[in-house]
């Protein structure tokens, strides 16, 4: 069964894509990669995707029109890596512009990009809007990656910590061939990225390598009051987002201070912001070993400092068959497969769900909706080839 995958993070930069054969033998799937492609957004959507987001204001109109708009961005990269290939389902998860918890509850989750564009454009099923069947079974509708940690990572002899650097942070514990708990521990890049921009440190809009970081002092202060966050207490399982951690945020802390720091020493805060959150909790597991995805690998510094600060040896992601930066989108893909399977693809442990719900919503290509398959049991074990 061939499955297109595609997701655009809490970056907002862009669309990753990835097809994958799915082949069930046994209770082992195998994941043969067929094509993978990324997409950055043209620069004035993202800058309207940006406007949407928490803590500005926005309309019904634009919610709207930015729908369309990204739902026809993602059906162009769809026709484009299709246009020697087919698949048998197309799973999207859209682009979250707004995560709604309230304390230790979530209750509600917006993607944009509607689906009709995609299985207009290529002819194809869609999967989309993979979230919001968990949070109204009692989850958090994050995070829905673990399922792909535990099924690649859990014939592992050690605690395997895996983290994924996207806007927001997240890690997935497995001890013994069990998935332990997954959870959002907070910001990764979502803070940084927006300091970079706030002080205007960057073309790019983001810190390359950490540069920007390791030029910079962390202001002990600051990031006392970083540390301060209500969020970091919470017990799992629990998810936030730009809702959160956005630059006003940023700009309450600083407000506090007697002094103004530096844009690069703000940078630099925010970064062991990051690995200070992010090492508490793989220490708090005992994680003995690492595996790292995201874009946030990429960057030098902060994967040095999270290395510091656990003794541990952050691994890529691609030692297991996919690159990091495209391990969500395989993740999309396989919880197509589950879908259609009729298996769940989130758990008690990882977003708190009650009832393990199939997640995803369907839209009809143009030979109908896709078959459903009954009776096949949750695989053990993924492989993952071609990547």
């Amino acid at each position: 069964m061939k499955i297109l995958g595609m997701i655009s993070g809490t970056s907002h930069d862009g669309i990753d894509a990835v097809l994958a054969d799915f082949r069930l033998e046994g209770e082992e799937l195998k994941a043969s990669i067929e094509k993978t492609s990324s997409a950055g957004y043209e620069p004035q959507l993202r800058n309207r995707l940006m406007q949407l987001l928490p803590p500005n204001e926005t309309t019904i109109e634009e919610v709207c029109k930015v729908d369309t708009l990204v739902g026809k961005a993602f059906a162009n990269l769809a026709i484009d890596l299709l246009h020697t290939s087919s698949a048998d389902l197309i799973v999207s998860h859209g682009q979250t512009v707004y995560h709604w918890v309230e304390a230790e509850r979530a209750l509600g989750t917006l993607q944009l990009g509607q689906s009709a564009w995609i299985s207009n454009a290529t002819s194809a099923p869609v999967l989309s809007d993979l979230r919001i069947a968990d949070i109204a079974s009692g989850g958090h509708g994050a995070p829905v990656v673990p399922v792909l940690d535990l099924l690649t990572l859990g014939h592992e002899a050690e605690c395997v910590g895996s983290l994924n650097l996207g806007g927001i942070a997240n890690i997935t514990v497995i001890r013994e061939g069990k998935l332990v708990s997954a959870y959002d521990t907070g910001p990764a890049s979502a803070l940084i990225d927006a300091a970079v921009i706030k002080y205007n440190l960057s073309e790019e809009g983001f810190d390359r390598d950490g540069a920007i970081a390791a030029s910079g002092q962390v202001n002990a202060e600051l990031l006392a009051s970083f540390l301060s966050e209500d969020y970091y207490s919470l017990a799992a399982p629990k998810s936030t987002g730009k809702e959160l951690f956005h630059v006003d945020y940023i700009d309450e802390h600083i407000s506090k201070l007697g002094t103004a720091p530096s844009g690069q020493d703000v940078v630099a805060t925010l970064t062991e912001l990051t690995a200070e959150t992010v090492s508490r909790e793989l220490l708090a597991h005992g994680v003995r070993k690492l595996v790292v995805g995201g874009g946030g690998y990429n960057n030098l510094h902060l994967t040095k400092l999270i290395g510091t600060k656990t003794g541990l040896d952050p691994r890529p992601f691609s030692e297991y068959g996919i690159s990091g930066d495209l391990k969500e989108a395989l993740a999309m893909a396989l919880i197509g497969w589950l879908s259609l399977h009729n298996l769940p693809a989130t758990f008690s442990n990882t977003t708190g769900t009650q009832s393990a719900p199939v997640l995803g919503a369907l839209t009809a290509g143009s030979k109908g909706f896709p078959a459903i398959e009954a009776g096949v049991s949750m695989p053990s074990k993924m492989v993952i080839t071609g990547g």
